[in-house]
C-alpha cells in the first residue's frame, strides 16, 4: 500500500477531516505504509499537496483547513487498485515525478503558512525541500527558487495578467490575493514598515535592553510574575513567567531572548530545554529565525515543548500590543447599501 492509499484509508476510518500528523501517526502505528524518511509527516503532508495540485477537484482529497485533510465527497469514484495501478503510470516514491514546479511549491508554502504573511524566498525554499515538494539538483535552491518567482512576476505584469506573487523588498514574497486595496493596501504597506523597524530597532538595542523589552512583551501578553533573571549565570534563561488564560490555565514558561542575525540552531534548543524547572515549558524569541534542526528539536516527541518566536512574529506582537509603537483611529465613510447607485 502506497503512503496515499494508506492516508485514504485513515481518513475513511476517521469520518472526518485530521490534521497531516495526526494522518501520519495513525498510518504508521497501523503498518499501513513503511516511511524510510525521519519526517514521514511531511512526506504526507507533500503528497497531499502533489496530489490536489495534479488532480484539484478529482483528487481523493481535499484541504479543509491550513494542514488540515479530509476525503473529497465530489471526487469520482475510485476503482479496484489493480484497475487503477493499470492506468497510471508506475513511479517510484522517491522518484521526481510528481514534483511541483518552484513557483508552484511556493504557492503551495505560503498558503498552508496560514497567517497570510509574506515570507523570505529562503524559508519558502526551506520548506518546499523539507515537505519534498520540489526537486532540486542544483547548489543553490534558494536562489532558483526567488530568480523564478521574479520571473513570473515580470512576465505576468508584461503580458497585462494578474501576478500570482508580490515581492515585499528584502527577499520577502508573498500571494497576490492577500493584497488590500484602496486605503486598507495604503494602511497594510504602513504597518508593514512599521513592524520592520521596529525589528530593525529591537536588534540595535543592548542585550540588556533586549531582554527588558521581551519582559514589557511578556506582561503585556497576559504573562504574570514575569522576572528578567541576571545577565550572567541565567542557565541560558532570560526571563520567567506564568502564563494566565482566562483566569484558569496557568503555564509556568522559562524564555530566552536572542538579540542575534543568525538563525537559532538546535543546540540552543537544547540548552534551554535543559534549564527548564520543574512543570516548565520553554520559549525562545529571538530577532532571527530557526533552522531546521532548531524547529524539528523544539517540537521533538517525548520531551518538554519549546515554543519559538522568530523575527517577523517578535515585530508582529510589539506593533499589536502597542510597544514602541502608537496606533492611530480615523473615521472612514462609505456609502450606505443601496446608496451607491444614487445621485
Amino acid at each position: 500500500m502506497n503512503v496515499l492509499e494508506a492516508v485514504a484509508e485513515v481518513l475513511s476510518q476517521a469520518g472526518g477531516p485530521l490534521h497531516y500528523r495526526e494522518i501520519a501517526e495513525r498510518v504508521l502505528s497501523r503498518g499501513l505504509w513503511a516511511s524510510q524518511g525521519e519526517t514521514p509527516w511531511a512526506t504526507v503532508n507533500a503528497r497531499l499537496a502533489v496530489d490536489l495540485t495534479k488532480h484539484g477537484s478529482t483528487s481523493r482529497f481535499v484541504r479543509t483547513a491550513p494542514g488540515v485533510f479530509s476525503l473529497n465527497p465530489l471526487a469520482p469514484p475510485q476503482g479496484s487498485e489493480a484497475d487503477a495501478a493499470a492506468k497510471r503510470p508506475q513511479v517510484q516514491e522517491n522518484d521526481s515525478a510528481g514534483k511541483l514546479s518552484f513557483t508552484d511549491a511556493a504557492e503551495q508554502i505560503l498558503r498552508d503558512c496560514g497567517n497570510r504573511e509574506p515570507m523570505h524566498y529562503r524559508a519558502i525554499t526551506e520548506r518546499a525541500l523539507e515537505f519534498d515538494l520540489i526537486n532540486s539538483k542544483g547548489r543553490t535552491p534558494a536562489a532558483s527558487m526567488y530568480a523564478m518567482i521574479l520571473t513570473e512576476i515580470k512576465r505576468n505584469v508584461a503580458r497585462g495578467d494578474s501576478p500570482r506573487f508580490v515581492q515585499h523588498g528584502r527577499g520577502m514574497v508573498g500571494l497576490a490575493v492577500w493584497t488590500p486595496s484602496g486605503v486598507a493596501r495604503l494602511i497594510e504597506d504602513q504597518n508593514r514598515e512599521v513592524r520592520q523597524a521596529l525589528l530593525d530597532w529591537a536588534r540595535s538595542v543592548r542585550p540588556e535592553e533586549f531582554e527588558q523589552l521581551v519582559g514589557e512583551l511578556l506582561v503585556a501578553m497576559g504573562f504574570e510574575e514575569v522576572e528578567v533573571t541576571n545577565i550572567t549565570g541565567d542557565g541560558g534563561i532570560d526571563a520567567r513567567g506564568t502564563l494566565v488564560v482566562d483566569d484558569a490555565v496557568r503555564i509556568r514558561m522559562a524564555v530566552q531572548a536572542k538579540r542575534w542575525k543568525n538563525n537559532v540552531q538546535s543546540p540552543e534548543v537544547q540548552r534551554v530545554r535543559g534549564s527548564l524547572g520543574a512543570h516548565e515549558q520553554g520559549l525562545i524569541i529571538t530577532t532571527s529565525g530557526f533552522s531546521k534542526g532548531a524547529r524539528d528539536e523544539a517540537t521533538r516527541a517525548d520531551a518538554a515543548p519549546v515554543a519559538l518566536v522568530n523575527g517577523d512574529q517578535l515585530a508582529a506582537l510589539l506593533a499589536e500590543h502597542e510597544i514602541g509603537v502608537r496606533s492611530q483611529h480615523y473615521k472612514l465613510f462609505t456609502l450606505a447599501e443601496g446608496e451607491e447607485g444614487q445621485q
